[in-house]
């Protein structure tokens, strides 16, 4: 039987979505590597799995897969999705609404267009994770903020933070002048991310906009990327750069980010859209 699926991006961070409500799916991660090819499979950033949840609490529960099949543990602009196709299709009409994911059970408060459809998503991304031990991060003291890494003749200054899943962030005068398809997968893979990391680089234009570029974690340059905004915005408050509330430009369009001071929770709005549904064909 065929595997029915949707695409779905935010803005432009694009994965498969899959339903497993009514449908099975027992290779995850050969399914994930075999859809995001862009010449041979459907194309996209991953795979995403959308299932009942398994905490009381929760109206659905989404499973990552990166491009090259690795087990994803966050994605901001794939929550932002789930939480569009769960209301949507009816698989929780309920607003707000609360996913599980492997950061724990993360609410989501919807925007309904004039036709009753999710057109935005404001998300509750929980309590930045600022000890490197839990980033993971191999690097001396309590935080860290603006520290050397050194990568093959060139220093950057790194600030780390985890948003359910490990960040580094660079904060550079232009990033048109970032090498990222040569430092993004060297970084990714530095000794001192035991688990390896995201990277994005930041460029401060005013303290409440910045623009940023990103290499994902097992999927390489992508337009955009939900969490890292996340990141970029506590690490830019983190450095004395920006304002709690601030708007990220990436590639694919822009978040408007807020870091808490009272809750100490990251908020993150913006989009979420369907571009085409299909069937894959199973064995």
């Amino acid at each position: 039987m065929a595997l029915r699926f949707t695409k779905m991006h935010g803005l432009s961070n694009d994965y498969v979505y899959v339903s497993l409500f009514d449908q099975r799916v027992d290779d995850p991660p050969a399914l994930a590597r075999a859809v995001s090819d862009r010449h041979r499979g459907i194309g996209s950033d991953g795979l995403i799995l959308v299932a009942p949840p398994e905490i009381p609490g929760a109206h659905v529960r989404m499973m990552m897969f990166n491009v090259d099949g690795s087990r994803g543990q966050m994605c901001g602009n794939a929550l932002r999705c789930v939480a569009k196709l769960a209301y949507d299709r009816g698989l929780a009409r309920v607003n707000p609404l609360r996913i599980q994911t492997d950061r724990g059970v993360l609410t989501a408060d919807l925007t309904l267009d004039e036709n009753g459809r999710v057109r935005e998503v404001r998300a509750d991304m929980d309590v930045p994770i600022l000890d490197p031990r839990r980033i993971p991060v191999t690097a001396a003291g309590d935080r860290i903020v603006q520290q050397p890494l050194s990568l093959e003749g060139v220093t950057l200054a790194m600030t780390c933070v985890s948003m359910g899943n490990p960040h580094v962030v660079f904060f550079e005068p232009e990033l048109a002048r970032v090498p990222l398809r040569e430092w993004g997968p060297r970084i990714e893979r530095h000794p001192i991310f035991p688990e390896r990391t995201n990277v994005h680089f930041a460029q401060v234009v005013r303290r409440d906009f910045v623009g940023m570029i990103t290499w994902e974690r097992g999927s390489g340059v992508t337009q955009a990327c939900g969490t890292g905004a996340c990141a970029v915005c506590v690490a830019g408050v983190l450095a004395g750069l920006t304002d709690r509330r601030i708007t990220v430009r990436l590639p694919g369009g822009a978040l408007r980010i807020e870091w808490d001071e009272a809750t100490n929770h990251v908020f993150m709005t913006g989009p979420a859209e369907e571009v085409f549904t299909g069937e894959w064909p199973a064995g």
